[in-house]
């Protein structure tokens, strides 16, 4: 079946290029170019799509390298694995959380970064952002993988 070969590298390269694109290239440009709450309003509107994107790219590379594969080779297994786990994360427990900390912060533009909600979503997002990088990472490690 040299067709799952195919379809798993392509899987994982656009989840791999989606997340590059999104974290390296859409997100800065937006704040770059829009207010602070604009652009977290934009951004945070597209991550649950973010999300399911990563989660069913993950799902159909886990499903063609166990079809192809089973259990060896193990490191492109593992990877994968980190990659859906860190992704389910975000999805489930993260974006939830900080969607709520938006609501009640209200503006990031009038609300000091020393409020106790400011700073509690400062660390969700840095925990997002070392996730994002760790999924890219995984991602890239996968597509120059045998």
């Amino acid at each position: 079946m040299p067709y799952l070969d195919t379809l798993y590298r392509l899987a994982v390269s656009l989840w791999v290029g989606g997340n590059a694109i999104f974290t390296l290239m859409l997100t800065p440009i937006l704040f770059k170019t829009e207010g602070r709450d604009t652009a977290a309003r934009v951004v945070g509107n597209m991550f649950p799509g973010y999300f399911r994107w990563g989660l069913a790219c993950g799902v159909v590379a886990l499903i063609c390298l166990l079809a192809k594969r089973g259990l060896e080779p193990r490191l492109p297994l593992i990877v994968l694995a980190i990659m859906l786990a860190v992704t389910s994360f975000q999805a489930f427990y993260l974006e939830p959380h900080v969607s709520k900390l938006k609501l009640q912060i209200g503006s990031f533009e009038t609300t000091s970064k020393e409020d106790p909600l400011r700073k509690e979503f400062a660390k969700l997002h840095g925990i997002s952002a070392a996730c994002n990088l760790t999924t890219l990472a995984g991602g890239v490690l996968l597509v120059i993988l045998p």
